[in-house]
């Protein structure tokens, strides 16, 4: 067993290369072995959100705290609440981030594929992110 005490694995800056805003991230979870699981628990902005991206297994978002705003390519924008979760299927295009005037934290779990937990597209345009 591996125990990672609260506070031992500092909170870093989410690389702004995949997000629009000041997006924080705390590991939960890394893979390393065989396993292929990661979690992050991931703190967005008010407007932050994070580019167009799939991820190799599907991801799953769990709303904590604030109004979360999600879109998959083609589709509409939906809210998303504490509480809610979100599934999105594999190689499936989509975005997710804070509302406008309302800061969001997710749980965000996936798997990796050869290492790679994501495959991260172009930025969202202003226009679905309004909400």
């Amino acid at each position: 067993m591996r125990i990672h005490k609260a506070g031992s694995r500092p909170t870093r800056r989410a690389n702004p290369d995949y997000f629009t805003g000041t997006v924080w991230q705390d590991v939960i979870a890394e893979p390393e072995g065989s396993a292929r699981a990661a979690a992050l628990l991931v703190q967005f902005e008010p407007g932050a959100r994070t580019h167009w991206h799939t991820h190799p297994h599907g991801q799953t978002i769990h709303i904590m705290s604030g109004l979360c705003l999600a879109q998959v390519r083609g589709e509409a924008v939906v809210e998303l609440r504490p509480g809610d979760t979100a599934f999105f299927p594999p190689g499936i295009e989509h975005w997710h981030g804070a509302a406008p005037h309302s800061a969001m934290t997710h749980l965000a779990i996936q798997e990796a594929e050869g290492g790679v937990t994501a495959h991260w597209l172009e930025p969202v345009e202003d226009g679905p992110a309004k909400g």
